[in-house]
């Protein structure tokens, strides 16, 4: 599957550097015979929010200026696993800035199952109506 995401322009250098940061450690903190469940590990979900990043940094309207720009996952729940993203516009006017917020996770939503995620949404009256039709 990594290799596969290796194909993003933007997490190409992201994913070369973080292989060689792991395979070190691995090499150096692991013992021979040593189960794999002691290793460390690329995953999905650390990709995607390099990717994040990754996207808000290359993106025109997202201001350059150093402000703090990060995507901080937060802890699971059961509903999932939240991701916030922060990044400052470029602009202070308020519907430019609305549509730069939306333009960015229009795209991160977009293309979450190429990551091997789904979003979660909570179920409304229609998911149940198209369920119990689907059982007549």
């Amino acid at each position: 599957e990594i290799e596969r995401l290796s194909r993003f322009r933007l997490i190409t250098s992201y994913l070369d550097a973080k292989r060689a940061e792991l395979a070190e450690w691995n090499e150096r903190t692991l013992e021979e015979g040593d189960d794999l469940v002691n290793a460390r590990r690329i995953t999905n979900i650390g990709i995607l929010r390099a990717y994040a990043v990754a996207y808000m940094r290359d993106h025109p309207r997202v201001s350059d200026k150093g402000f703090t720009l990060m995507a901080r996952q937060l802890a699971p729940t059961p509903k999932g696993v939240p991701l916030e993203l922060y990044c400052f516009a470029s602009t202070t006017e308020w519907p430019v800035y609305e549509g730069i917020q939306s333009d960015i996770f229009d795209h991160i939503l977009a293309i979450i199952p190429e990551f091997g995620l789904r979003v979660f949404q909570e179920p409304s009256g229609l998911d149940l109506i198209e369920a119990l039709r689907g059982r007549e």
